[in-house]
């Protein structure tokens, strides 16, 4: 016979833990006369027993159901499902933690906190040690912090001697400059003018037959902004240009500083709502903003085209959607079309052809594979998508 403390002392649990079991009916001691509770070899097998459905993951009602009657295999399906619920997410926790630590792949939890949570994600990045810039570029290309790095390297590299990064042709630019009411003491402010493909275009159009006017052109790439200047000055046209190396999320302009700002492909990387809300203060009454941003051209986009812009931008829209977006952040549409096929052969004709020289040198890298698989996708399905030029005019106060 064992008194409680025994019992517990024997079967490895606590007399609080043997007294609840007693309450809850699943083991019955004996009262002796001097008053203590006593229990025999049976209770101690019946403890073991309970232990081991306990391990098994059942509660102790469905252990006590199991007791005292035929075991009914519906309470252990519900608990084998249950359990592997809880696995499988134990199992996505981990991975989370390994990932990172750096032992495993970020990708998906990058892109899924991005499609959620766009702004906390960056702020997260800067947190980590990332500059905006290098944050801006895990949240858009290489999209692994860990990975970063080597990422970038490949990236650039396939990057170096082309001369556009991004669709376009001065073509368009010259259609959505057509759209403005141009004035003689014209300040424009381009964003993102990266190589200045656009930014000559708009020069040999505003600042040589106006000499009042001028452009600020931006950009997080200070070589960038050098070889734009090197250009000007060599034209004889420098004086009408100013560069600034910053953020396109935190511009160091005063309000109602600019007349125009130009934004070809660029304002996808802040989000185009986002851009226009934070960008207005910046115009003059009735000023214009003339950007490009990619959308669906039809309404039924393959499944490809799907998961492929889900990942890359979660934020694409129809026209119509975008459309209403940009009246209702308080803009007029005056013009918007979209870009021309040339505009698109531009871009993915000299990335193909680069992706061809590079094929054997680099099949093994990230950054490689994932410029390769967007050259076939938006070659193939060019004509689900597109990037389309809006000429907006502010209309409201910010």
């Amino acid at each position: 016979m064992y008194r409680i403390s025994e019992l517990a002392a024997k079967v490895g649990l606590s007399r609080t833990a043997l007294l609840y079991y007693e309450k809850q009916g699943l083991i019955s001691g004996k009262r002796l006369d001097n008053g203590y509770r006593v229990f025999n070899d049976d209770d101690v097998q019946h403890v073991y027993l309970i232990q081991q459905l306990l391990a098994g993951g059942l509660t102790l009602k469905e252990c006590k159901q199991c007791l005292e009657a035929k075991i009914d295999k519906q309470i252990l399906q519900n608990r084998l499902t249950a359990l592997d619920e809880e696995i499988e997410q134990k199992q996505k926790s981990r991975h989370v933690l390994a990932a990172l630590l750096g032992q495993g792949d970020l990708t998906a939890w990058h892109e899924g906190l991005d499609k959620v949570a766009p702004g906390a994600h960056l702020d997260w990045l800067m947190k980590q040690g990332f500059s905006e810039k290098e944050a801006l570029r895990v949240k858009w290309l290489s999209k692994d912090m860990n990975e970063h790095e080597l990422y970038m390297a490949d990236f650039m590299k396939v990057f170096e001697t082309l001369e556009r990064w991004g669709p376009g042709s001065e073509t368009d630019t010259l259609n959505a400059l057509g759209a403005l009411g141009i004035k003689s003491d014209l300040h424009l402010l381009e964003i993102g003018c990266g190589k200045g493909l656009a930014t000559q275009v708009l020069a040999d159009n505003l600042l040589v037959p106006n000499k009042g006017a001028n452009i600020t052109a931006i950009d997080n790439e200070q070589s960038a902004l050098d070889r734009l200047t090197e250009r000007f000055e060599q034209q004889g046209i420098q004086a009408q240009l100013s560069t600034e190396c910053a953020s396109m999320t935190d511009l160091p302009f005063a309000k109602s500083s600019f007349n125009v700002i130009w934004a070809e492909g660029s304002a996808y990387i802040m989000g185009v709502q986002k851009a226009l809300q934070q960008w207005k203060p910046l115009l003059k009454e009735q000023g214009y903003i003339v950007l490009s941003d990619m959308v669906w051209k039809v309404d039924s986009p393959s499944a490809d085209s799907v998961e492929f812009w889900n990942k890359e931008y979660p934020d694409i829209q129809t026209v119509p959607a975008r459309l209403k977006q940009m009246e209702k952040a308080g803009y007029r549409v005056v013009e918007h079309f979209a870009q021309s096929e040339q505009a698109w052969l531009n871009y993915y004709g000299p990335l193909k052809q680069r992706i061809t020289e590079l094929e054997q040198e680099m099949s093994g890298s990230v950054a490689f594979k994932d410029i390769k698989h967007e050259v076939e996708l938006c070659t193939q399905h060019a004509n689900e998508f597109g990037y389309h030029m809006f000429v907006l005019e502010k209309v409201s106060a910010s």
